[in-house]
């Protein structure tokens, strides 16, 4: 058992997409962080899941890590729609039922914020399941991409709108 003083390590690595610079993050045998390098959202994921996991993040190598970069360069190279590399989504109950309906979204497919809280039984949540898109801490596995405004324009996007076009135009959304 852990003394209060002792903190778990995330291990991370820096991934370079063709849509910009991302970080990956492993916990154990599970990828906990897959965030742009946008500095305001970067920082707000990095405190939550420091503080939520108890853990500090430190450069480091694992086997997750290895195998996130290399579902990522299949993703990215039009060889790989799903990924099988196992997630530690990290928030309150309503975001990971958000997160976990994300995953729901095909490829190549969009979705607005009210079709989505619709399709969770919350359709007057719009508000807190925007929010918790915006809170997602693992981009591209969990495919906040895919959500776009009710007026099908794109909306924010931490990676930013042309990170988020160029993925649609990848998945054949656009």
């Amino acid at each position: 058992m852990k003394t209060m003083k002792e903190r778990d390590i995330i291990k991370i690595k820096h991934y370079d997409s063709p849509c910009g610079a991302m970080v990956l993050g492993s916990l154990d045998d599970r990828l906990c962080l897959c965030d742009w390098m946008n500095e305001k959202h970067h920082k707000k994921v990095k405190k939550r899941l420091e503080r939520l996991l108890h853990a500090n993040l430190e450069t480091g190598i694992s086997d997750i890590l290895e195998q996130a970069t290399e579902e990522l360069d299949e993703f990215f190279a039009g060889m790989r729609r799903e990924f099988d590399i196992p997630l530690l989504m990290v928030g309150t109950d309503m975001q990971q039922c958000v997160w976990q309906e994300l995953q729901r979204t095909p490829y190549g497919t969009t979705i607005s914020y009210k079709e989505l809280a619709t399709r969770m039984g919350r359709p007057e949540a719009i508000r807190a399941v925007a929010n918790a898109v915006g809170n997602n801490a693992l981009s591209l596995f969990v495919p906040c991409h895919r959500i776009i405004g009710s007026d099908n324009t794109l909306t924010g996007y931490a990676g930013g709108l042309a990170a988020k076009r160029m993925l649609l135009k990848l998945e054949g959304a656009l």
